[in-house]
């Protein structure tokens, strides 16, 4: 992975969890310039760095030696799921989520944003609708929010 594309990775992930520059280099303990730049594809980031931003925005940093054909790691979101988590449906769903289970909104929105890519990835689809990525929120916020009493589980 270049620069470039560390950057766009950092900024989509801050985008989608609709956090700033400055609270993200606030919690990773870096200056809001070094993020910025990170974030625009200009500095030379240490591991260590790169592993406080991993943890602020609510992922974890992985270093594989890879062959450079071998397409090793996960893609980033798709494009329409990360605008479908700056619409004010996502924001609200998601922070009524986090005060229900007395959670932080951003980590909320980092499990939903990972849990919707992942779902998309699973499906082998990302070109889904604001509708489509609606139900599922919807189902996961179910879910999440209203789990099934083991007692309730009715055997067929």
């Amino acid at each position: 992975m270049d620069h470039a594309e560390l950057g766009q990775r950092l900024r989509s992930r801050r985008a989608a969890l609709g956090r700033t520059v400055a609270s993200v280099a606030a919690d990773a303990a870096l200056s809001v310039p070094y993020v910025a730049n990170l974030e625009n594809g200009r500095g030379n980031p240490t591991v260590s760095a790169l592993d406080r931003l991993a943890e602020a925005l609510g992922t974890r940093l992985t270093v594989t030696l890879a062959d450079p054909d071998s397409g090793f790691g996960e893609p980033p979101p798709p494009p329409a799921l990360l605008g479908f988590t700056r619409t004010r449906y996502f924001r609200r769903e998601a922070g009524s989520l986090a005060t229900s289970l007395g959670e932080e909104p951003h980590r909320i929105r980092t499990r939903l944003l990972d849990a919707l890519a992942a779902v998309a990835r699973g499906l082998g689809r990302d070109d889904l609708s604001e509708r489509d990525w609606q139900r599922l929120l919807d189902a996961m916020i179910l879910i999440l929010a209203h789990p099934t009493e083991p007692s309730s589980i009715v055997e067929p």
